[in-house]
């Protein structure tokens, strides 16, 4: 039913100038598009796709093809080359923990909304940190490919937290920048291109990764990725700051420092019911993150090859993940915000059934082109409508901040259970008893946030971007 090692997996997913080659044709796109009248080159779309061709949905997409790939660097890539390697499980989830620095991002956020970059500071203050955390980004990953995990695991350990480290730095930036380009109206669409793109960006950079390792190894592999932080930054550079950022207040006293710092967070924790947020942000995702962190393994013990894995697990999954993403946004429009995140919420517990499915078959190409079908479209689904909900918390004063501790928090909790105890648990009880717990564990977040609708929680909780900036 699907194809096999051939032809079509080669056009699939070979080779790494293809994904590099439409990146930069999009780009040039863009210029083009940003240039031209834009009720000219918009004219004739059809209503329903007009809104994903305006300028802030189509620099989300740029924006999440950046975002997306230093992910991959350290999660699922990291995971294949290190068991490739004849490193230990228990070694390997232990990776994870380098994922545990894009949960502490929220405490250097405030530098990115109110420390001005020298010399290129009158590009604007997100132009100028796009520029800075990409090039940094690109250091990062390139250091990584040339480490030897056999040689030294530590070092190897140490780049991969440096990876995460300017990942979600450059992540802090370009969800700010995200938000204030994109008016409240386009929060929906926005994040489902910003979804697009972050797929494009991950699955990409994991199909080059295993493409380019097969044939000329895995340094030569994480180099060819690290050019995937470039569409951002170019983005940046064609559209320029975003209209709807506010300046908050001059840092210049050690109180106005301060007060940088605090202050995202007074004004976030000073809302009605901000803890019960928060504590659905913690818990939504914990199933889903245990899940996508140590599926790789779960590929490799099943006997998987890299080709079959760039195929049903890329490549399929992508697929799944584009109709996931249009179907959130279609459903977002129809069931509004509330029932759609609950619906999504369902979806991607149910999603981690199917793991416990594929490690009963065994080595099955259907069972595993149906799992990653599945869970990708549930994602897809819910990174539009979870997202577009999580954009709309942030207040246009703090949005870097705001963000930050949003996006940490709604997956520290999966990720440190990952890197602490995942390995150990696949171990001891087996992988299909392993899913069926992410899909137990996924529950309580359904919960709350039936009561947060229940009670009205989810409309008070909405900050400044989701209501201020609306243009006629």
């Amino acid at each position: 039913m699907f194809a096999g090692p051939g032809p079509l997996r080669e056009a699939i997913v070979h080779p790494a100038s293809g994904l590099l080659l439409a990146s930069v044709a999009f780009i040039a796109a863009f210029f083009a598009a940003k240039r031209a009248a834009p009720a000219r080159w918009r004219e004739g779309l059809p209503q329903g796709v007009a809104p994903y061709f305006e300028t802030g949905p189509l620099a989300a997409l740029a924006l999440g093809i950046s975002s997306g790939f230093p992910y991959a660097m350290i999660g699922a890539t990291l995971t294949t080359r290190l068991a490739q390697d004849g490193i230990t499980k228990s070694t390997v989830t232990a990776f994870a923990l380098a994922f545990l620095v894009y949960n502490l991002k929220w405490m250097w956020a405030w530098i990115v909304d109110g420390v001005r970059i020298p010399l290129l500071g009158h590009l604007g203050q997100r132009v100028s940190w796009l520029i800075v955390s990409g090039a940094f980004v690109i250091a990062a990953v390139i250091n990584l490919a040339l480490c030897d995990p056999s040689a030294d695991i530590a070092y190897m350990a140490l780049s991969a937290v440096l990876v995460g480290i300017a990942g979600s730095t450059f992540d802090i930036v370009i969800d700010a920048y995200r938000i204030e380009i994109l008016e409240p109206r386009q929060l929906g669409v926005g994040s489902g291109m910003s979804q697009y793109g972050w797929r494009i960006g991950s699955a990409g950079a994991g199909a080059i990764a295993l493409v380019v390792a097969a044939r000329g190894g895995w340094e030569l592999a994480y180099i060819a990725c690290a050019m995937l932080a470039l569409p951002a930054v170019f983005t940046g550079l064609i559209v320029g700051e975003p209209p709807r950022r506010k300046v908050t207040i001059a840092r210049r006293g050690v109180a106005e420092v301060a007060k940088s710092v605090w202050g995202p967070f007074a004004q976030f924790f000073m809302r009605q019911g901000a803890v019960l947020v928060l504590i659905f942000i913690l818990v939504h995702k914990i199933g889903d993150t245990l899940s996508q962190l140590t599926v790789r393994l779960l590929f490799d013990d099943l006997g998987f090859t890299n080709d079959e894995i760039a195929f049903y697990d890329v490549g399929v999954g992508f697929l799944a993940y584009l109709i996931g993403i249009f179907a959130g946004g279609f459903l977002y429009a129809r069931m509004g915000m509330k029932h759609s995140v609950l619906l999504s919420l369902v979806l991607m517990a149910v999603s981690n059934i199917s793991f416990a499915g594929l490690a009963a078959l065994g080595h099955s190409n259907l069972g595993m082109a149906g799992a990653m079908a599945f869970e990708n479209f549930a994602s897809g689904f819910g990174g539009v409508v979870v997202v577009a909900y999580f954009s709309a918390l942030t207040d246009l004063r703090y949005t870097a901040a705001q963000y930050a501790l949003i996006s940490a928090a709604a997956s520290i909790v999966g990720r440190f259970i990952s890197g602490t105890t995942a390995g150990a648990m696949i171990e001891a009880i087996g992988y299909v008893n392993f899913y069926l717990f992410t899909f137990f564990i996924a529950i309580p977040g359904v919960l709350i946030f039936w009561w947060m609708i229940h009670t009205g929680l989810v409309d008070r909780s909405i900050g400044s971007a989701g209501v201020e900036g609306e243009q006629e």
